[in-house]
Order: C-alpha cells, then sequence, then structure tokens
C-alpha cells in the first residue's frame, strides 16, 4: 500500500506539471516518465500510475463538473492547482476505479493524506469535506466494511422509508414533452421524494413536482412501477427506500428546479429527444412504459 501512495504522489506531481503547463495528454505521459525515474526506486508500478493518470485526464471536465457542485464556494480556477488534482485523484478513484482495487475510504484517506503533504495548511479538511460530501451522495458504499462492532442487518430487518415519483408529461399544441432532472453525476432521471405522514401517494407526487421542479401537476394516472434500494444515513443507519413511480401530467410552464444537494438541471425534453439522453438502467423502463400509454391514448 506504500508503493501505491507513493506512486499517486506521482501522479499528483505530473498533475500539477499538466495543469501549469500544456494539458495534453502526451506530455503528461513524458512527465510521468520523468518522475518515475527520479523519485520511484522501480517501475513495478507504472501501468498503475500509467491508467490514473490517462484515466482523470479523460475524465477532467466531469470531475471539474462534480468538483464545482460539491464546492459551489469555490470555483475550479480559484482552488489551487496542488488541491484541484488532490480533488481530482480522489473523485476518480471514488467514482471510476474498481471497488475491489481501491474501497472508497481508501481512496478519500489516501487524497486526504496527499493533501497534507502537498497542499496548504487547511488542504486536508477541504479535501475531506468536498470528498466527503460527494461519497454521502453516491450512498456510502462500503461503509460498514470490516467494522465487526454492529450486528449487520438483514435485509428484511432494516427500516422501509416510502417514496413516491412520476414521469411528469404535459402537451403543448401537437408535440408530447417530458420534464426530468439531472444529477450530479451525469444522469437524467425522474422527480421523487419522500411521503409525509398520513399523505397519500397522489398528493405526495403533486407536492414533491411542484417543490422539485415547480411545475403543477393536473392529474397522477398510471402506476409505472417500482424501485427499491438500501440507502444509510448518519441517524437511521442502513434502510430500505421503496419507490413508487407514476403516470403524472402538468400544466406545460416554465421548470424551475428547487434546492437540492444531488441535482443540478430540471427541464422539458421532445418525446424525440430522450431517446439519447444518458438515463439510470432502472429508469429507461418507466419511461418506455410512459410513453407506450401516451401514445395508446
Amino acid at each position: 500500500m506504500a508503493n501505491r501512495h507513493l506512486s499517486r504522489s506521482i501522479v499528483l506531481q505530473t498533475l500539477f506539471e499538466w495543469d501549469f503547463n500544456t494539458q495534453k495528454t502526451n506530455d503528461a505521459l513524458v512527465v510521468l516518465d520523468r518522475n518515475v525515474l527520479e523519485f520511484a526506486d522501480n517501475a513495478s508500478d507504472l501501468d498503475f500510475m500509467k491508467t490514473l493518470l490517462t484515466g482523470i485526464i479523460a475524465k477532467v471536465e466531469d470531475l471539474n463538473s462534480i468538483i464545482n457542485k460539491a464546492a459551489p464556494d469555490w470555483p475550479i480556477e480559484k482552488i489551487s492547482i496542488a488541491d484541484r488534482n488532490v480533488l481530482r485523484i480522489g473523485l476518480y478513484e471514488l467514482l471510476f476505479a474498481d471497488r475491489g482495487e481501491v474501497p472508497p475510504k481508501v481512496a478519500i484517506n489516501e487524497s486526504i493524506e496527499l493533501a497534507k503533504t502537498f497542499g496548504g495548511e487547511n488542504s486536508g479538511k477541504f479535501i475531506n469535506g468536498v470528498l466527503g460530501a460527494v461519497y454521502k451522495e453516491i450512498g456510502e458504499p462500503g461503509k460498514d466494511q470490516g467494522a465487526g462492532r454492529k450486528k449487520e442487518l438483514t435485509f428484511e430487518e432494516m427500516p422501509i422509508e416510502k417514496k413516491v415519483g412520476a414521469v411528469v408529461y404535459a402537451r403543448d399544441g401537437k408535440d408530447l414533452y417530458f420534464a426530468l432532472v439531472h444529477d450530479v453525476f451525469g444522469h437524467w432521471t425522474l422527480s421523487k421524494g419522500g411521503l409525509q405522514e398520513g399523505e397519500s401517494d397522489d398528493d405526495g407526487v403533486k407536492r414533491i413536482i411542484k417543490k422539485e421542479i415547480g411545475l403543477d401537476v393536473t392529474g397522477v394516472f398510471d402506476q409505472l412501477g417500482d424501485n427499491e434500494y438500501v440507502a444509510n444515513h448518519p441517524e437511521k443507519g442502513k434502510h430500505r427506500k421503496q419507490v413508487l413511480y407514476y403516470l403524472a401530467e402538468a400544466t406545460y410552464a416554465d421548470v424551475a428546479l428547487g434546492e437540492s444537494g444531488g441535482l443540478d438541471d430540471a427541464r422539458w425534453f421532445k418525446a424525440s429527444e430522450i431517446l439519447d439522453l444518458n438515463f439510470y438502467n432502472d429508469i429507461v423502463p418507466l419511461i418506455t412504459k410512459s410513453i407506450g400509454i401516451l401514445i395508446k391514448n
């Protein structure tokens, strides 16, 4: 593991020079080779370093976008070169690396150590805050791995949180539109939220859509399907989230994204435009079923 820490340090130094100068992939590989010769006793980890370096450079725009959303008070150009490249390393390993090889906690802890070594006085806290926020957003994978202190709840024992969501559509003349939201990880998805105590599914859908994207739902119709997943909460612990999705008609009006830590955009799309959007796999059948129902009707 010490070997990997040195490898990440060399990648960070390479990214620093790449970021400061040309930002060309070929130049970065030349700099990496030079840094390996200078700082590493042997090149046994060269493949790991090249994979990490080229992966970060290929995803740099995505990584920058995530940094901007996770640290909105710190535009990417205002973050020091060392800190922003530590963040790129940490985020890349947290989001895109093989978790069997680099567990999320390792990705975060390694980045904090890099920040303490190469950054400023407060770099470690800053890196920890940004990566910690993203880690929570993706559901804290591997949080309880190796803890051994609490009894692991079985799936059946986990408390259940009921949620509702909707495929929101509207007609404007002859055109059919769908209102979708976009999350910080680059996917278009559906509005959803938790039900309040005693609230019906219909009322919940109307309240959630109004709060999340500012649209007035005029009708809640067919139940399209459901989705269930396990989430971690700092107070609730592990629990099951069960989401029922409906087809909901809304007034065709301007979309206004409400406050949300995980969403960065919301807009209308014509039915013909949504085929090329980046959806989560479990959302595609819901969209497809909705189109089928609306065409039939």
